[in-house]
């Protein structure tokens, strides 16, 4: 999380990691560099669209304010006129902590690949701070990132609740944290349960995939059916039903793997709570059913994909084929 940027910090560099979390801390730092200075003029600058010059201005007195917030993006870009310009108003405005308040405050985004390593050296010799932005390439660190976007609501989250959210959304963060904001300004639970963010998630065909294999996965036979129909007829495409049964089936293949010791935890690669529930459904569960289903949703993958094909059908062998556990009928 961002630290504050206020009197003690007159430039800070938001290096690398996820690009909405890099951003977030960025707006994170100017709403507090705000607070301390609300007589502050806010700026935005593109090093790679600006030069010395427009940078001495903007850090410079003004008709409008004193000092500035001027957030730079695109640090990676500064050619070097702009780079030294930097460096230079670094190396003054940090010079000591009296001057630093009297200084306009500067941050900047970095990509945080190797272009433009020399400016970044350079400035926090110079006394900038750099903040390192988590990539969230991890599932670990997507979860994390989940439940703190709750609590910078001051909520908390059911972790069923926020790994759905993950499962889901993972890969798209920005839409992530919205949907986390979105839950908590909607709904006054505390924690946020997985009922909650089902009900705001089941236009989405992983969720409805993911309903309908637990579904399947208890025995529930017929309903997991209905819930199939329901969910193809109000336009989910079969094909994306399809994929997340077999993302479940391979989470419960993961699973036994990790229970009669042919990998590790760590091999597996899985979530430790969506580990944790994988195994608890693996009751009555044999290799064979398994690869069986597994082979059965290959087929319906084929089916979806081949013309004269019946992937509604193949759906619905399918999940008789996991309602029973994979045995033979």
């Amino acid at each position: 999380m961002a630290h504050k940027a206020g009197k003690s910090t007159p430039f800070t560099i938001v290096f690398g990691g996820d690009p909405y979390v890099n951003d977030q801390t960025a707006r994170d730092l100017r709403h507090q560099a705000q607070h301390n200075r609300p007589d502050a003029e806010l700026i935005e600058l593109d090093a790679g669209e600006s030069d010395r010059y427009s940078f001495d201005e903007a850090v410079s007195p003004s008709l409008l304010a004193d000092v500035a917030i001027v957030t730079v993006t695109n640090l990676q870009n500064a050619d070097d006129k702009l780079a030294d310009a930097m460096i230079a108003y670094c190396k003054q405005a940090c010079a000591n902590a009296a001057s630093a308040n009297e200084s306009s405050i500067v941050i900047c985004r970095h990509d945080g690949g190797m272009k433009g390593k020399r400016v970044v050296d350079q400035l926090e010799k110079a006394g900038a701070r750099k903040e390192l932005v988590p990539d969230l390439k991890k599932a670990d660190a997507k979860l994390n990132f989940t439940i703190s976007r709750f609590e910078r609501q001051h909520r908390r989250v059911d972790p069923a609740a926020a790994q759905q959210l993950v499962a889901v959304l993972g890969e798209k963060t920005g839409e992530l944290a919205a949907m986390c904001d979105q839950l908590c300004f909607d709904f006054d639970d505390d924690p946020i349960g997985l009922d909650r963010v089902n009900q705001y998630l089941t236009a989405n065909p992983q969720v409805t995939g993911f309903a309908v294999a637990d579904t399947a996965v208890a025995g529930r036979t017929a309903e997991a059916i209905i819930q199939m129909r329901s969910a193809v007829e109000q336009g989910t495409d079969p094909i994306a039903l399809i994929g997340a049964l077999a993302m479940k089936l391979r989470s419960m293949a993961k699973a036994s793997a990790v229970r009669s010791g042919v990998i590790s935890q760590a091999e597996a690669k899985m979530n430790p709570w969506v580990l944790k529930n994988a195994q608890r459904q693996l009751s009555g569960w044999t290799s064979d059913g398994m690869s069986r289903c597994i082979r059965m949703l290959a087929w319906a993958d084929e089916q979806s994909k081949t013309n004269g094909g019946d992937p509604v059908y193949a759906l619905e062998r399918c999940i008789v084929a996991i309602s029973s556990k994979g045995r033979e009928s």
